[in-house]
């Protein structure tokens, strides 16, 4: 073999000689669980040649992008099944998502549960069959001919050259480069026996997605996610690699059921969302505003130890302030529509004085400038650090509203701080380890960061001013030694942020505490300090929300926690249950004991038999139950039962109180 046939290739790091039009699955025929190609940055189906000096890295069926592979995949055959069984249905789009797929389609009536547990069925006989994935590059023409009983699939292709904004999933079908077809092919005949309009790359074969996957349910979508367009069926599954894998996934889901924070709300009587009251706009109970309070509480010590001063502002001010800051500009859509009060008319209904429009506040932050801007400021004031429990109120789409983790009403732990330029990075320092460190108190301790930079369509401020924070932000987040993620265009439109992901019990992440510098809004409020040297100067302005919203923050410690609060958080901290009506008085002193030292402490003399008392202690995920009979009276002491079933008896009164306190105070149980 000459060398004039041979190409050099870099494969998984190693230089390598191959064959000219060698393909990826040649390359890894000998690894069984390679699926697709990183070919010099970019995925390629296993059936297309490779290029010479590319660098290529197989990847597997288990990683990240194998697994999207997998599921956009698993989504192609869940889409000719479905024109199996409804020959009518037209196709929408059909991208993967986190831990699995959904698929779009235009038809008669919804998918039933029955309709998904046929479709399944037909999939798996689809995927038996070992139909080859096919890559085919089109002109427009060939795709229109293609697709020409596809209207929505016609409107992509009008598309093609600005999928990125065009709406959800669109990048998936076209986009720049090549227009492509997969065509599902029938192993035996060669024959094509299903096909769509996307980019790709897929599976060499429906037979690697084996038997783990599963059909979850089905809802209604906009096309392209438009309220304003045709409303379609969606049906979403999830796809892995092995049939363990779809169990754990199936068993993870389960146990998120199970925590559901509004399931969990009303089972322990937290907090309830009253129709009378509206979408978004929860009401908190008697034992959710024990725990509310406990963890206000301790955050206001937290950041009056910290050097923080608490300032309050009113819900509602006049839209001016909010033209000042740029909110009317680039949030309003994110705000309730103005109030217009204060209009005075003449006899004849002409206006005698005109009115003003008040909103209510979807930020605290340009009511903290106006308390900067009160007075003269000092560089010896800086860093000021303005802390409130403030009440915003933003518009969320009713579609979006969600329990406690999206609301329309909510009460953010704002904190703004104002300090000189030479301060900055220090600050953001000390502001993020306080951060982290407060989350990790509330239990929440498996972190990583996100640097969300400038959005160009939407922002204020030049180009400079913008580098600069971005480019500080990051020098901080990296000396944390946490992972930072990129976040291209994510930020706020007056500033680069960093923002705290945290992983709860789950593995799930949520978005927690924000930093978000801006140099910006001292401009717009003229926000000035006298320096050292005499001169007038515009403070640094950083935003810092750390539980985001109150209520948020509720809602995932209850899905974090399993609605089980460790005992400084939790509603009723100890139960004294008596095992007979002869010990209550007895069991009634040891509580008082409890209260006395500020313990939430209360005794069960229900009528309810003793077993039911230990199970309904249990229910309500009582940290501490403590019971006494006739031996634990006699001795002075009781016996401890506790949330995991186990019991320690015959403990000294006393050391039992003292226990409870010390784990209390310390927050350990």
């Amino acid at each position: 073999m000459s060398d004039a046939q041979q190409i050099t290739l870099l494969v998984d790091g190693e230089e390598t000689k191959v064959t000219t039009g060698t393909t990826g699955a040649e390359l890894f025929f000998e690894r069984r669980d390679v699926v697709v190609a990183r070919v010099n940055g970019e995925l390629k189906d296993l059936d297309q040649p490779l290029p010479e000096d590319a660098t290529v890295e197989g990847i597997t069926i288990d990683s990240p992008d194998g697994l999207n592979v997998l599921r956009h995949s698993t989504a192609h055959v869940m889409a000719q099944a479905v024109q199996q069984l409804r020959p009518d249905a037209k196709l929408g789009i059909g991208p993967y998502i986190t831990d699995g797929f959904y698929f779009d389609f235009d038809v008669a009536e919804p998918f039933t549960p029955e309709d998904l547990r046929q479709l399944e069925k037909m999939m798996q006989k689809i995927i038996n069959q070992n139909q080859k994935f096919v890559r085919r590059v089109v002109s427009e023409d060939e795709a229109r001919e293609a697709m020409k009983d596809e209207p929505y699939k016609l409107e992509l292709l009008g598309k093609k050259n600005d999928a990125a904004e065009a709406g959800e999933g669109v990048n998936v079908e076209v986009g720049a480069g090549d227009i492509t077809i997969y065509d599902n092919v029938d192993r035996k005949s060669g024959d094509s026996v299903w096909c769509d309009l996307c980019r790709g790359p897929h599976l060499p074969n429906t037979k690697l997605i084996s038997n783990a996957f599963a059909l979850t349910r089905s809802s209604a979508a906009y096309w392209l996610g438009n309220q304003n367009n045709q409303q379609l069926q969606r049906i979403y599954g999830t796809a892995w690699p092995t049939k363990d894998a779809l169990k754990a996934y199936q068993e993870r889901i389960a146990e998120a059921e199970r925590r559901d924070h509004r399931k969990l709300g009303a089972e322990l009587d937290l907090f309830s969302f009253p129709d009378e009251l509206g979408s978004g706009l929860p009401v908190f109970h008697p034992k959710g505003g024990i725990i509310r309070k406990a963890m206000e509480d301790y955050s206001r010590q937290r950041h009056v130890d910290a050097g923080y001063e608490f300032v309050y502002t009113p819900h509602i001010t006049k839209g001016h302030l909010y033209e000042v800051s740029g909110h009317l500009d680039w949030y309003k859509e994110g705000m309730f529509p103005a109030m217009h009060i204060d209009a005075e008319l003449n006899e004849d209904g002409t206006v005698r004085k005109p009115g003003q429009d008040y909103y209510l506040k979807p930020m605290n932050c340009p009511m903290h400038n106006l308390i900067f801007r009160s007075r003269g400021r000092s560089y010896r004031e800086l860093p000021l650090r303005l802390f409130e429990f403030g009440s915003v109120y933003r518009y969320e789409k009713s579609g979006v509203v969600h329990g406690l983790t999206r609301v329309r009403g909510m009460t953010q732990d704002d904190a703004h701080i104002y300090c000189t330029r030479e301060q900055m990075k220090d600050e953001l320092t000390t502001t993020l380890n306080f951060v982290l460190g407060l989350l990790k108190d509330y239990g929440l301790d498996d972190f990583y960061l996100e640097l969300s930079t400038k959005n160009e369509d939407k922002f204020v401020g030049d180009d400079a001013t913008w580098e600069e924070a971005t480019r500080t932000l990051a020098e901080v987040a990296e000396a944390s030694g946490l992972e930072l993620i990129p976040d291209p265009g994510g930020a706020a439109f007056y500033g680069p942020k960093i923002s705290v992901q945290a992983k709860d019990a789950l593995g799930r992440t949520w978005q927690m505490s924000t930093i978000q510098l801006d140099f910006n809004l001292p401009e717009r409020f003229e926000l000035e300090f006298q320096a050292a040297d005499g001169t007038r100067q515009r403070p640094v302005m950083i935003h810092r929300a750390l539980f985001g919203s109150v209520e948020r923050f509720m809602g995932v410690l209850t899905e974090h926690y399993a609605g089980a609060f460790p005992a400084w958080l939790a509603p009723v901290q100890v139960v004294g249950i008596p095992v007979a009506e002869a010990f209550n008085d007895y069991m009634f002193d040891v509580v008082d004991q409890l209260k006395a030292a500020g313990i939430r402490a209360e005794v069960d003399i229900s009528s309810d038999r003793f077993p039911k008392k230990i199970r309904t202690a249990s229910k309500d995920k009582i940290p501490f139950v403590l019971i006494a009979g006739g031996d634990d009276a006699e001795a002075g002491a009781v016996s401890f039962r506790f949330r995991d079933g186990s019991q320690d008896n015959g403990v000294p009164v006393a050391e039992a109180v003292k226990r409870i306190v010390d784990a209390v105070h310390n927050r350990t149980s």
